[in-house]
């Protein structure tokens, strides 16, 4: 059963949901924040449509910045915007910034706690037909390993909107995680949204006993709320039955959801469009390690680059489909003791 405290999109399980990008909702954001704070600038690597920072620019040209494909000098130079006084919004595709430029990010912008905001756009295997070279399926791993990183990685555009407003609030360096393709709308403009929180979007009828907690992020919630959805659909027949938390903080972690999920189910199901190792599933292996081991299926990219195809087809060749999130759920079950 939906969260009714979390207020979703009440067509969410309708064939014609409406699909937005999750990188738009990044543009609508930023162009928001911008119209209530004046210290705000934006810093773009010749990709500024891509990245819908092209709202930005139209109205606040004399506050743009055009580096050109330059990521490194893009993260230095927003630095050095921010240590004087402004609020640096850079953006790319997430293979380009914080991929290439990673190190620049680390010691310019982290090391010296500086609040730019990264947005990189085009993350995830679900790119499509650009191919391995410019699917990021590593960003997330890279991003939260570096002190004072805030990680952020939205379900929705409407969540990415929020997400960035919030960020531009905050004094942190900050990693927002954007998708390429059209994804259903889940959330509502009336949605909690709070960095660092986890939202549980998906519970079983009548407050009862759920077996297994999904743990999500991103472009996937979608199909685990469709997985959970389906197992409420045949009840008694298979007998499961699925909470969903949405991680849409990546850092810092809402530890005390993920533990409390684990604690109530005793068997957990990550979902991710990055890589198994170093991403969200990892730290919610390391949180669990700490405060209640528990069974863990992971769903990701496992070990591997990416390749050309369309989007549906790529998730479905790395097993991130829906049918995978099914399969993992019953396995997971079968391992609890």
């Amino acid at each position: 059963m939906i969260n009714p405290n979390q207020k979703l999109n009440s067509k969410l399980f309708d064939k014609d949901v409406e699909q937005v990008p999750i990188r738009k909702g990044f543009g609508e954001g930023l162009l928001k924040s911008a119209e209530l704070d004046k210290n705000i600038v934006g810093l773009c690597a010749d990709l500024t449509d891509s990245t819908y920072m092209n709202l930005f620019k139209q109205k606040f040209p004399e506050r743009f910045v055009e580096i050109g494909v330059a990521e490194q000098n893009l993260a230095s130079v927003a630095s050095g915007m921010a240590a004087m006084g402004k609020i640096p919004f850079m953006t790319s595709y997430a293979m380009f910034s914080p991929g290439r430029n990673w190190e620049q990010i680390r010691t310019t912008i982290c090391y010296n706690d500086r609040p730019v905001k990264i947005a990189g756009s085009h993350a995830g295997i679900s790119v499509g037909p650009d191919g391995g070279t410019h699917q990021a399926i590593e960003d997330l791993a890279i991003t939260r390993v570096i002190p004072n990183m805030v990680v952020i990685s939205p379900c929705d555009s409407i969540e990415a909107k929020k997400a960035t407003i919030a960020c531009a609030k905050t004094k942190f360096p900050t990693y927002i995680r954007l998708a390429r393709e059209k994804t259903p709308v889940i959330t509502t403009e009336d949605s909690p949204f709070e960095i660092g929180k986890a939202q549980l979007l998906f519970s079983p009828k009548g407050d009862k006993k759920a077996d297994v907690g999904i743990i999500v992020t991103g472009s996937l919630v979608y199909k685990a709320l469709k997985v959970a959805e389906n197992f409420e659909k045949e009840g008694e027949k298979l007998g499961l039955k699925v909470k969903v938390l949405n991680l849409s903080t990546i850092k810092p972690l809402d530890e005390e959801a993920v533990w409390r999920l684990a604690h109530e189910t005793g068997a957990i199901v990550t979902v991710e469009e990055h890589q198994i190792a170093g991403g969200m599933g990892s730290a919610v292996s390391e949180c669990l390690a700490k405060h209640f081991p528990a069974p863990i299926e992971f769903i990701g990219v496992k070990d591997k680059f990416g390749q050309s195809g369309t989007p549906e087809e790529l998730i479905e060749h790395y097993e991130m489909g829906e049918k995978h999130i099914r399969e993992a759920v019953k396995r997971v079950v079968l391992r609890k003791k």
